[in-house]
């Protein structure tokens, strides 16, 4: 095989690397999750087989989209932003949306539970590339009352840190879009605002930001998860202490398999795990950034931009609140955490993002419109 031949095929690495971190997750799910389901369900593996299917429902729709023409989702654009915001608004009524600890977040489908608000991030992705396929990007009032309504839907949830990442998807691919940076700066006040009162709109929310400068604070509360994960990143210092022989997973740490599985994960595999995941997953984004410089087409082009902001701030702000930069958030590590929805659909985004890669389709006669356009850059008006 010629080195052309391997080189024209680099985005296989997407097909690979997601399946090795969903599989690693597999296993530190069942670590986690095992000794609550046997005393909760009498079942050690129910979590895992949950996800396990999930999984494979995941690659099928990956390996169906990357050979789906990418350009086509954009008549899906409309239905499922609409879609979407059906969805929220069905689960904050009661009897529909199901109530777990003092949050209506899902939809009880009998088999499964499903969370719309993941579906939402997928759907703002899809509506604003093709939004700002037509360069339809002065409309700042617009984007910005869509963008309020969507996450005050998702606030009334509450759901605090998955409105934080639409959010910052919703900017970072109107920023992408080539806005007048004058207009982008007049929305910094505004969410500021809206991060302030929000804040002190819920007492856990204002107690998750005091723990942040005190570890103390509210010891049996926010206090008490913090602290239980910096004792599972110190048990697992540099090598950890094992595969299986977790101790925080015996009910210590709260939310062990889903938001704080990394701390799991550090504890039995130490230092030089972290290391490896983290070195994996930036491996993992560099594709997806190679997918966006070279994409052939603008919706191509804005679409891989917001595949890509989806899972390098998942990452970014699930690692940051792990190790105390950030308040702590319920945002998951992709493919790492539980949660059938989120895995589903980062798996279906994997694939468009593997089409966008493997797309020879050019919208104009230049080889590469992304790379023009980073080149370019958004400008400010004089």
């Amino acid at each position: 095989m010629t080195s052309k031949s391997v080189s024209s095929h680099w985005y296989s690495n997407l097909y690979t690397i997601p399946i090795i971190l969903t599989l690693i997750g597999l296993y530190f799910v069942f670590e986690s999750s095992s000794i609550r389901t046997i005393q909760e369900l009498g079942d050690p593996f129910f979590y895992v087989k949950r996800q396990a299917i999930w999984f494979v429902l995941g690659i099928i729709a990956m390996f169906f989209l990357s050979k789906f023409d990418h350009r086509k989702i954009v008549y899906f654009a409309m239905p499922s932003i609409i879609l979407s915001i059906i969805f929220l608004i069905a689960v904050l009524i009661p009897g529909v949306g199901t109530k777990v600890n003092g949050a209506r977040r899902w939809i009880d489908l009998g088999f499964t539970n499903f969370q719309p608000s993941e579906l939402v991030k997928s759907s703002v992705i899809i509506y604003l590339a093709a939004w700002f396929q037509h360069r339809e990007k002065q409309r700042i009032y617009a984007f910005a009352i869509l963008l309020l309504f969507l996450v005050a839907l998702i606030m009334a949830q509450p759901d605090m840190g998955t409105a934080m990442i639409i959010g910052m998807i919703s900017v970072g691919m109107y920023f992408l879009a080539g806005v007048d940076l004058k207009q982008l700066l007049l929305m910094i006040p505004a969410f500021v605002l809206l991060a302030a009162v929000t804040a002190q709109s819920a007492t856990y929310r204002l107690q998750r930001l005091m723990s942040l400068f005190d570890i103390n604070h509210d010891p049996q509360g926010i206090g008490y998860h913090v602290r239980q994960i910096i004792i599972a990143f110190q048990n697992g210092g540099f090598l950890g202490v094992g595969f299986g022989a977790s101790r925080q997973r015996y009910l210590y740490l709260p939310e062990a398999h889903t938001d704080s599985i990394f701390a799991i994960f550090v504890e039995e595999l130490g230092f030089v795990g972290a290391f490896a995941f983290v070195a994996l997953s930036a491996v993992f984004l560099y594709y997806l950034y190679r997918m966006v410089i070279q994409a052939r087409n603008r919706y191509g082009f804005m679409l891989g931009s917001g595949i890509f902001l989806y899972f390098g701030l998942q990452s970014l702000v699930n690692l940051a609140s792990m190790t105390r930069l950030i308040p702590l958030t319920g945002v998951p590590l992709p493919f790492m955490s539980y949660g059938g929805t989120h895995l589903f659909i980062s798996f279906c985004l994997v694939g468009i993002a593997i089409n966008i890669a493997s797309s020879k389709v050019m919208d104009d006669e230049r080889e590469s419109y992304a790379i023009q356009k980073l080149v370019r850059g958004p400008r400010i008006r004089k």
